[in-house]
């Protein structure tokens, strides 16, 4: 028997060890391939599972938002519908509560968001006996409360036949105010009119006419006839003093008198009054 050539069979191993890292190579190269893809894989499911998270996210905030455009929408729609259920009305003496109400045009209590403060003020001022009018709401808005500024009436000036207010117009009317009997120049009227707007509520309710009168020496001087049957002298120059007539009154006791406040400030006494 003969024996294998030497050479042949190492060469033979050598190729056999070749093949075999080739093999192993391969079979790396292969799971190295399978293992990229498999990253490649859960890469894109987790990029989709992401995407799908946010959409699910963003539909959910749209929902919300939808709901609360719903409920705003609700809400405001029930404010809409709240009417007026109380009115307070202050600073009025010779209006009453009712009349500023009607003025207001929310004698019917309206529905309050509609019927604004704003437009409630324009109503009012647009009355000559209202100067000033300001409204503010309370009480999740059903709530009124009226602050109003009177144009006070200060007279009735009898040449005319109309009242006149404080800011000097003049209108019809029925008014607890004292009454003016013949005319006075103009002049004299308008330093009259601007004394009168500061006599004060509880003496101008006490005068019941005035007459202009005037002499050779004072050509400003007026008699006022008081309700309670004292006469007054007075003068534009001093015309305060009228001011203090309660005091002067009650000075008098039971008896009636003339004061003479236009010059010497001295009480006449009527003899049999």
């Amino acid at each position: 028997m003969s024996k294998p050539k030497k050479g042949k069979n190492v060469t033979t191993k050598a190729t056999r060890v070749s093949r075999n890292k080739n093999k192993v190579k391969q079979s790396q190269i292969k799971q190295s391939q399978v293992k990229q893809k498999t990253r490649m894989a859960t890469k894109k499911e987790k990029e989709k599972k992401i995407k799908q998270r946010k959409r699910r996210i963003r539909l959910f905030n749209v929902f919300l938002s939808l709901l609360g455009i719903a409920f705003l929408g609700v809400v405001i729609y029930l404010l809409l519908q709240v009417p007026i259920q109380s009115i307070i009305v202050k600073g009025n003496i010779y209006l009453s509560d009712q009349e500023v109400i009607d003025m207001a045009g929310i004698r019917e209590y309206p529905k309050t968001i509609p019927t604004s403060s704003i437009k409630i003020e324009k109503n009012l001022i647009q009355n000559d006996l209202i100067l000033k009018a300001t409204v503010k709401k309370g009480d999740f808005l059903r709530k009124v409360v009226i602050t109003v500024e009177e144009n006070k009436p200060l007279f009735y000036y009898q040449p005319d036949d109309l009242v006149v207010l404080q800011d000097g117009t003049k209108i019809e009317g029925n008014f607890r105010v004292p009454i003016v009997l013949n005319q006075i120049p103009e002049d004299v009227y308008k330093r009259f009119l601007k004394n009168m707007v500061s006599v004060p509520n509880d003496v101008l309710i006490k005068i019941s006419e005035i007459r202009y009168y005037p002499t050779d020496v004072d050509a400003e001087l007026f008699l006022m006839a008081m309700n309670d049957g004292n006469y007054v002298y007075v003068t534009l120059p001093k015309f305060e003093r009228i001011y203090d007539y309660l005091e002067y009154a009650e000075g008098l006791g039971n008896k009636k008198g003339i004061l003479h406040l236009d010059s010497g400030e001295y009480v006449e006494v009527l003899e049999g009054k």
